[in-house]
């Protein structure tokens, strides 16, 4: 039974679901981690796998309210509303601090998944054989995934319905990193860099009244790709959520243990220190995407440089990082006393 939620809570859910569009837009962060470390990761899981037969029932039934209630409606709508918004805002602030201060960015949220393995590890005391092996696992899987090289891009649209259920597991799977997931399949720039700011490009015509991108084939093209992604990343969303119910349910020490191994496994994927390796011919030129932007191809890792003053502020957003954590584990702390005295 869920208790009518305060403005200021519904206000929150909002602020959540912006976080964890704004780390699902970045390779190597995963919306799952803010969701886990949010304190509202099995409230999600639980309310996408109410999305099943007995809704659809209710909703083609004409029993909205009912069908509102069951699939814990205002949760689900807040969330997903902040992470629409966030993808129209918060991921382009992202994107231009990306550009031009990449080093710090990738500090902030290598400090911030140092914090999250810390939140998720404190109160976990279910260590034995099994889910030691389990934490192994989970770290091999997580440290092989940031050292794959990335495929061709691809535009076959069964392929693209693909990539949508597999770039979601990102917000299901905390530490699974879904745009990551994306540059390893080769489509990272169509999917989230060419296709969003084509949807970007055609609001603005329609709000001026122009419909001419209907007579462009490419615009048309990259619009199919985007709906058929957004379908791909539904379906992807209400199955892993089947799937996760499960084995939460069955198997939580387990899973938990497989996560923090994941986890640790993904720094390897935000490590700060590394270069940018983008596409080129065989002359050494760049080849640039359809908005003029380098492709990305992959990333080689370095050591840092302790002599260089940028290292050092690198480190103090690594400590950012690790401080935001800390202070979302007090607020979660004290919210808990809130409510406990509260009853």
């Amino acid at each position: 039974m869920h208790h009518p939620r305060s403005f200021i809570d519904k206000f929150f859910l909002v602020v959540k679901g912006l976080c964890m569009g704004a780390a699902n837009k970045v390779p190597g962060v995963s919306g799952g981690i803010v969701a886990f470390v949010g304190g509202f990761y099995e409230e999600f899981i639980y309310s996408l796998q109410k999305i099943n037969g007995k809704a659809l029932k209710l909703l083609f039934g004409g029993r909205f309210k009912s069908f509102y209630r069951y699939i814990n409606g205002t949760f689900l709508i807040l969330l997903i509303s902040g992470m629409l918004i966030s993808y129209f805002s918060v991921s382009q602030v992202l994107d231009y601090f990306l550009e031009r201060k990449e080093l710090y960015v990738w500090s902030a949220f290598f400090g911030m998944i140092l914090g999250s393995i810390y939140y998720i590890s404190k109160d976990f005391e279910h260590w034995n054989k099994k889910t030691i092996t389990a934490g192994i696992i989970g770290l091999i899987v997580g440290i092989s995934i940031s050292f794959l090289s990335p495929a061709k891009e691809n535009d076959n649209l069964l392929f693209i319905f693909l990539c949508g259920m597999i770039s979601v597991s990102g917000m299901t799977l905390p530490g699974l990193s879904g745009s990551f997931i994306l540059i390893l399949l080769g489509n990272y720039v169509l999917l989230l860099v060419d296709s969003v700011n084509a949807l970007y490009e055609t609001f603005g015509e329609i709000f001026r009244g122009d419909f001419s991108f209907m007579e462009n084939d490419e615009r048309m093209h990259t619009l199919k790709i985007l709906a058929v992604f957004t379908l791909g990343s539904a379906a992807g969303l209400v199955s892993l959520s089947h799937l996760l119910t499960y084995v939460l349910k069955h198997y939580k020490h387990i899973t938990t243990a497989v996560i923090i191994g994941f986890i640790t496994g993904s720094l390897g994927v935000v490590w700060p220190w590394k270069r940018t390796i983008f596409k080129t011919n065989g002359e050494g030129q760049v080849f640039l995407d359809s908005n003029g932007k380098e492709i990305i191809v992959n990333y080689e890792r370095y050591l840092p440089d302790f002599t260089n003053s940028e290292t050092w502020w690198a480190f103090f957003f690594v400590a950012i990082g690790i401080l935001i954590l800390l202070a979302l584990d007090w607020y979660g702390k004290n919210r808990d006393k809130g409510v406990g005295s509260m009853r």
